[in-house]
């Protein structure tokens, strides 16, 4: 990677995240801790506006955007190999969501991209037999789930157990995670007073509260996957 391309990875990194620290950002791109810096003082020089907060790392001050650049080729094929993928495991609103920002895409590739990447959507298939097409996801509550984890807000869902009994349930979502081929909600349930795993194809109705969460000291999810992983190890085989 050149160092052009290293600047503008940088840029995109930290908008991505919160806060970096300099060893972060050099594992992430396979340089030393010096290179990192010589390039943060760069990229100030031009204009990037880079803070540093102590104990926490670097950041790129609110307000600041990166101009659109236009993707490589990998890169955009990449995207059209993806595609199948989202169309099998995502629900509709994240199916939706997909087709428009690759259509936002395509508008910025240049000419000859545009085309190659056409060619590899067309040569990129997801294929399922009709009689299997009702394992497909049918939900459409990722959307609203990822919101409610960003604004922490509360969720009300119908959800129904293996036995085909219904609950309403308050839960204030974690995460998402997929695993044995469904997605699944990861929250802290009111009901049980304890976190739950709720796979989404069972929940049945789903209404943004708006209302803000009650508790404040959550576990972050990849937490609760360990415990998850432990607990399943544990199991009597």
């Amino acid at each position: 990677m050149n160092r052009v391309d290293r600047l503008m990875g940088i840029v995109t990194a930290l908008q991505s995240k919160t806060y970096m620290f300099a060893e972060q950002i050099a594992e992430h791109f396979g340089i030393s801790v010096r290179t990192v810096f010589r390039d943060l003082r760069a990229m100030g020089e031009i204009g990037v506006p880079i803070g540093f907060e102590a104990g926490k790392g670097y950041f790129i001050a609110d307000g600041y955007f990166l101009p659109p650049v236009s993707l490589t080729v990998e890169e955009a094929n990449t995207l059209a190999l993806l595609e199948p993928l989202v169309v099998r495991f995502a629900d509709k609103s994240a199916r939706q969501h997909f087709a428009s920002a690759l259509s936002k895409i395509k508008m910025v590739l240049g000419k000859t991209q545009r085309k190659t990447f056409e060619q590899v959507q067309a040569h990129t298939a997801h294929f399922i037999p009709e009689m299997y097409a009702h394992l497909l996801p049918d939900t459409a509550y990722l959307t609203t789930i990822q919101n409610a984890i960003v604004h922490k807000n509360i969720l009300r869902i119908e959800y129904e157990n293996l036995n085909g009994g219904r609950s309403i349930r308050e839960v204030e979502p974690i995460g998402l995670t997929f695993y044995s081929l469904n997605w699944h909600l990861i929250a802290w349930c009111h009901l049980r007073k304890d976190y739950r795993d709720f796979r989404t194809s069972r929940i049945q109705k789903m209404t943004a509260t708006m209302m803000p969460f009650r508790k404040n000291d959550h576990i972050g999810l990849n937490e609760y996957l360990k415990i998850m992983e432990a607990t399943m190890l544990q199991e009597p085989a």
